[in-house]
């Protein structure tokens, strides 16, 4: 089993990080707020895509 399988690997903290962020975003009621969090999350997903590749910024890679 490969170690982005495991819980708790640094890409896989990464990728829910970004998936709380977005969340947040979605129910931030400020447009500043919503754009700021967005914005984060996608540097966390482009990060892990530099680190790991396409396949890593996803949940469900194809």
């Amino acid at each position: 089993m490969s170690d982005e399988k495991q819980p708790g690997t640094p890409d896989r903290r990464m990728r829910e990080e970004a998936e709380e962020l977005e969340l947040a975003a979605q129910h931030a009621s400020d447009p500043d707020e919503r754009r700021r969090l967005t914005d984060e999350a996608l540097r966390i997903r482009e990060r892990i895509e530099r680190e790991s590749g396409p396949e890593g910024a996803t949940m469900d890679p194809m």
